[in-house]
């Protein structure tokens, strides 16, 4: 299925570029941009296999010798078309900082402690109901030198592929009740408030495993009025 942004999605999505968001100032096209006619090869490939997600990549807890340090969370949730209606066979990506709030990338060189367990990347595809399911840690909000002291909410970055590559989405989730979202306009740039609701994952008490991890709710509405707000 391919993914697409609906008719209104200036005011659903980013604009770009978002001044309070100093990067997009310098990087965003100042010319009207030159449509590419999509050929067969972008059409049909390249596509990924299932194979190539193996059982554990959806475990971020579990990809090293030990456990990384920090909140031990399950992410869930559905990947949903318009309807309702969950997506088969989507590939889920995540990706985020630890929980002292550094990535593992040399560009990052926040003075927090890197954490030699925690790589901070998994994927997972959709079942036949569009559900998918990751455990990881929670990630510490960390500073990124936009503005005065400026520090980014806690957040997991989301991909989600249709069976191209080339129909690719991206979006941020957060976590309920976070202090810095008035402060953040990478988050304050979807404009319209439900919109941007709709990034703010809910914690699930029903689906927290006892003595072990809490679990937060994210579903990703692919388009249509309900739609998750989307990077451009």
């Amino acid at each position: 299925m391919a993914l697409v942004y609906p008719t209104d999605s200036n005011k659903i999505h980013p604009a770009r570029p978002f001044p309070d968001y100093r990067s997009t100032v310098k990087r965003s096209p100042s010319r009207p941009l030159v449509i590419v006619p999509h050929t067969l090869s972008e059409l049909t490939g390249p596509v990924y296999g299932q194979d190539t997600v193996r059982a554990g990549d959806s475990d971020l807890t579990q990809q090293h010798k030990a456990e990384p340090i920090g909140e031990r969370i399950i992410v869930h949730g559905h990947v949903r078309d318009e309807d309702g209606r969950g997506v088969a066979d989507s590939l889920v990506e995540i990706w985020q900082a630890n929980a002292c709030g550094r990535y593992i990338h040399v560009v990052d060189q926040h003075p927090a402690p890197i954490d030699p367990n925690f790589t901070g990347a998994g994927r997972a595809v959709t079942d036949r109901d569009g559900y998918y399911k990751f455990i990881t840690v929670k990630p510490g909000a960390y500073p990124w030198g936009n503005h005065t002291n400026a520090w980014r909410p806690a957040h997991i970055h989301f991909s989600v592929f249709g069976h191209a590559f080339l129909s690719r989405l991206v979006t941020q989730m957060y976590f309920p009740g976070d202090p810095l979202f008035p402060f953040d306009p990478i988050f304050n740039s979807v404009t319209d408030a439900k919109a941007r609701a709709r990034m703010v994952s809910s914690f699930d008490l029903d689906n927290t495993v006892p003595n072990w991890a809490l679990c937060y709710r994210f579903d990703i509405v692919l388009r249509g009025r309900e739609q998750t707000p989307m990077e451009n």
